[in-house]
């Protein structure tokens, strides 16, 4: 379990990486899917790694940005326009 949860750590830190790297160079746009659902993985990978290793702040700080990047999801397929469906 230790070493899964290491893993787990290493791979949300690199995916919070890519999301930032990605807006950063304007490959995404804030409010994209894809940056949003960066950030939710990579936040709860990490909150599992530092909630595992007893890093409560590190891990409260993970919950919470994982609950806005869902939010920011929510957001936006609220205010999309719905796709017509094919016959």
């Amino acid at each position: 379990m230790s070493t899964l949860l290491e893993i787990f750590g290493w791979l949300g830190a690199a995916l919070l990486l890519l999301a930032y790297t990605l807006i950063s160079y304007g490959r995404v746009r804030s409010r994209s899917p894809v940056y949003q659902a960066l950030n939710v993985v990579g936040g709860v990978l990490l909150a599992a790694n530092t909630g595992w290793h007893h890093a409560w702040p590190s891990a409260l700080v993970n919950v919470i940005w994982t609950v806005i990047a869902v939010g920011a999801l929510c957001t936006a397929a609220a205010s999309s326009p719905a796709t017509p469906q094919k016959p």
